[in-house]
């Protein structure tokens, strides 16, 4: 029998989480239920819940309460199984889907084999909350740039339009260039564009600080040029353990950078990559890939090797391109923060191929 099937007196709890109600499903060793009962989402409650039980495998599905839930169920000293919602095809296609069952069957997945949920690890709650700074200042540039979307926009529906200019000249360019009086609350989206700006700044700084005081290894990832101090601050929070991953190879397919595989006897289709992982930490290594391939992007065997892929024609050589170098980049970043090395940008060729 699989040592991973909980037996005899060992129990397996499925908590099926939701924003105000948790429902549970307690299951001993041989797959009969022993008790279901709802619990508060809260951590006063969920504690409570589980203190009954000696130590179990506590089965759940990622969402926005699993970080937490995860970590208050380790710290009651039950294990923790954090299962991939992409993997449990049961519980969303189910024709009789309601929470109890869902409990049940995230217990009894659990029960058997652990591996089939590709459980996954969640960040500490520092390296969370570290990481909510980069995201709430993602959310402020993207509505930056739908304010100053909206404002180029309107101007254009009334027969003019706003002069060319970076984000933060923004605001004095078109002060400058088009009457206060062009279309009602003109000055008042100006000056919350100034207002985001600024605020943009003082998180920015903030990033600074973190890689200096909390994170050195950030400095070692930045030796790469378009990697600046949010990728790095973000690849670090991401992945958190580099020791994680026996190989860096496996870092590019951890970020959903790989293709999907649907082969089939002889077909060996070209499909889309998987997108799996973290969506912000894989748009901004593509958004790092496009500078080591743009104009200002220095010579190194990264750019290289992106040059040649893109000078293979097609139309979409191009976006590969891209995305083969940020797959290759997520994999340099890791190598060098494992091995500490000063980054060769040149010279580096067999080390990154060896690893990817």
């Amino acid at each position: 029998m699989d040592k991973n099937i909980t037996t005899g007196g060992g129990l397996t709890i499925g908590l099926d989480l939701g924003d105000k109600h948790t429902e549970a499903c307690v299951v001993d060793g041989g797959g009969e239920v022993l008790e279901t009962f709802r619990v508060r989402t809260t951590q006063v409650a969920l504690d409570r819940a589980l203190a009954r039980f000696d130590a179990a495998r506590v089965v759940l599905e990622v969402g926005t309460h699993s970080p937490w839930v995860s970590r208050r169920v380790t710290a009651a000293g039950h294990e923790a199984i954090v299962a991939n919602p992409r993997r449990v095809r049961l519980i969303a296609e189910n024709d009789s889907k309601n929470d109890r069952f869902d409990a049940e069957l995230l217990a009894r997945l659990g029960r058997l084999d652990p591996s089939l949920l590709s459980p996954i690890v969640h960040r500490g709650e520092q390296a969370q909350r570290d990481l909510v700074l980069i995201r709430a200042r993602d959310g402020l540039v993207r509505a930056r740039s739908q304010l100053i979307n909206q404002v180029r926009g309107f101007a254009k529906s009334l027969g003019s339009r706003c002069p060319a200019s970076s984000t933060e000249a923004f605001p004095h360019r078109v002060r400058a260039a088009l009457p206060g009086d062009l279309f009602p609350g003109l000055e008042t989206m100006l000056a919350m564009i100034e207002q985001l700006t600024a605020e943009i700044r003082s998180m920015d700084r903030a990033v600074e600080r973190l890689c200096k005081e909390r994170y050195p290894a950030t400095a070692v990832l930045r030796q790469v040029k378009g990697v600046g101090p949010i990728t790095a601050l973000c690849f670090v929070l991401t992945l958190e353990d580099p020791h994680r991953f026996a190989k860096s190879r496996s870092v590019g397919a951890y970020l959903g950078l790989r293709s999907r595989q649907r082969d089939s006897g002889e077909q060996r289709p070209q499909l889309r990559i998987t997108k799996a992982g973290d969506a912000l930490l894989r748009r901004l290594l593509v958004t790092a890939a496009h500078y080591v391939l743009g104009p200002f992007g220095p010579d190194t065997e990264l750019r290289r090797f992106g040059l040649r892929l893109a000078e293979r024609g097609g139309t979409s050589a191009k976006k590969r391109a891209v995305v083969a170098v940020a797959r290759r980049l997520a994999v340099l970043l890791h190598r060098l923060w494992v091995t500490g090395e000063v980054y060769q940008p040149l010279g580096y060729k067999g080390h990154v191929a060896q690893a990817a």
